[in-house]
C-alpha cells in the first residue's frame, strides 16, 4: 500500500478535515498519479451529504482529476512517467456486459466502480480528487494534451463529458438551432461546444445578469425566460434543448420552444420529480430524453476535441482550505464557473 493524504468527510454531512489514508500498490497495467489539480462538482456536495443514498465514510471526494504520472506498472502501455493525465467519473467497470463492450463504461450494469465512494474489484474503497495522489488502471486514464491549460482542463472530466456526449449522441451541429438552459458550470461548457460544433446557440436564462456572460462566451442570442415578449419570439424554434438546470422548473415551458420533433435532454438533476402535461410531447412529436457522463473512448474523444479548438472550462482557482466557502458559494450559484482546487496547497 502506499500513503496518502487528502480532504475528507468522515460522517455522512460533516465538513471535511485533512486526512491521511493509503492507496493500493499499483498493478501491472496500473499508473500512479501526481495530483495537480481536482475539479470541484455539485455532486461532491451531495456525496457528501449522502443526498443520493447511503455514502461510504471516510470519503474523499473530487472526481475531476488532472495530474502527472509519476510511477507505471510492467505492463502499461498507454503512458510514460512524467506524462500528463486525467480522471473522471469512473476507475472500473465488469468490461463483459453489454454496454460495457459497446463503449458505455458509464452505465455498466455488472459491477461499476466510481472514483470515490464505491468499492472496488478488489474490496477497497475508492477515494477521489481531493488527494495528492491516485492509482488508477491504464484503461480508465486519459491522456491530456499539453495545449490545454491544465487547472481549467479539470472540470472537462466531468462537466465537459457531460455536456459533450449529448451534442455527440443527437448530432447536434452545422444548421441546428441548439438551446442552452442555465448558464453554469454544465452550461457554459455546452455553449462552447454547440458553438465549436457549428450550431446556432441560445441561452435561456431567468437572469438578465447572465446576458454579458453569455456573449462573451460567445453564444449567438440570449432569451430571458420570465420576459413573457421575448419567450414568445423564440416558441418552436429549436431543434434541440440542453436542460443543464437541477434546481426546479417547468419542463413543459421549455419543450414549447421545441421544433416539431425537437428534443429536449436533461443533464441537470433536480431533486424533484418533473410534471409534464400529456399534451407537451404529442403535440410536435417532440422527445425528452437524458444523458450522463460519457464512455471512455468518447471521453478521450471530447478531451482531444477540446484541444484542438482551445477549449477548457472557465474556473476560480482555490486553496483546499477554502474548499467550505466555494461549497458554500457553489450552493448559491456564486461561481464563474467552476472551481479548481490547486493541489500543490495540499501541505
Amino acid at each position: 500500500m502506499i500513503e496518502a493524504k487528502g480532504y475528507a468527510a468522515q460522517n455522512s454531512g460533516s465538513g471535511l478535515e485533512r486526512w491521511e489514508f493509503q492507496r493500493r500498490t499499483p498493478r501491472p497495467h496500473d499508473v500512479l498519479i501526481e495530483i495537480l489539480f481536482c475539479g470541484v462538482c455539485h455532486t461532491d456536495l451531495h456525496m457528501i451529504n449522502s443526498d443520493w443514498g447511503p455514502g461510504i465514510f471516510p470519503m474523499v471526494p473530487g472526481h475531476e482529476i488532472v495530474g502527472r504520472i509519476i510511477e507505471i506498472g510492467t505492463e502499461v502501455t498507454k503512458f510514460d512517467i512524467g506524462d500528463h493525465a486525467g480522471v473522471g467519473v469512473m476507475v472500473d467497470s465488469c468490461g463483459t456486459c453489454a454496454d460495457c463492450q459497446a463503449q458505455l463504461e458509464q452505465f455498466c450494469s455488472v459491477s461499476p466502480v466510481q472514483t470515490y465512494g464505491s468499492k472496488g474489484h478488489d474490496g477497497l474503497t475508492t477515494y477521489g480528487g481531493y488527494s495528492n495522489i491516485i492509482v488508477v488502471d491504464e484503461k480508465f486514464t486519459h491522456r491530456i494534451s499539453d495545449k490545454l491549460n491544465l487547472a481549467a482542463a479539470a472540470p472537462l472530466l466531468c462537466a465537459g463529458i457531460t455536456t459533450y456526449s449529448p451534442l455527440r449522441h443527437w448530432n447536434v451541429g452545422k444548421g441546428h438551432q441548439l438551446a442552452v438552459v442555465g448558464l453554469g458550470g454544465l452550461g457554459h461548457m455546452a455553449v462552447k461546444f454547440g458553438i465549436a460544433l457549428g450550431a446556432e446557440v441560445t441561452v435561456l436564462s431567468t437572469s438578465e445578469s447572465k446576458r454579458e456572460d453569455a456573449k462573451t462566451l460567445g453564444a449567438h442570442n440570449f432569451v430571458v425566460t420570465s420576459d413573457s415578449q421575448e419567450l414568445d419570439k423564440v416558441r418552436g424554434k429549436f431543434d434541440f434543448i440542453l436542460d443543464t438546470v437541477s434546481a426546479k422548473h417547468d419542463l413543459n415551458l421549455y419543450i414549447s420552444l421545441l421544433k416539431t420533433g425537437g428534443v429536449h435532454i436533461c443533464v441537470g438533476i433536480p431533486s424533484e420529480p418533473f410534471t409534464l402535461s400529456p399534451f407537451s410531447l404529442p403535440n410536435g412529436n417532440k422527445v425528452v430524453a437524458g444523458s450522463g457522463a460519457g464512455g471512455l473512448a468518447e471521453t478521450q474523444e471530447m478531451l482531444d476535441f477540446c484541444a484542438a479548438h482551445g477549449i477548457v472550462s472557465e474556473i476560480e482557482l482555490i486553496d483546499i482550505k477554502n474548499i467550505h466557502p466555494a461549497f458554500e458559494r457553489m450552493a448559491k450559484g456564486d461561481v464563474r464557473y467552476r472551481f479548481v482546487i490547486d493541489m500543490s496547497t495540499l501541505v
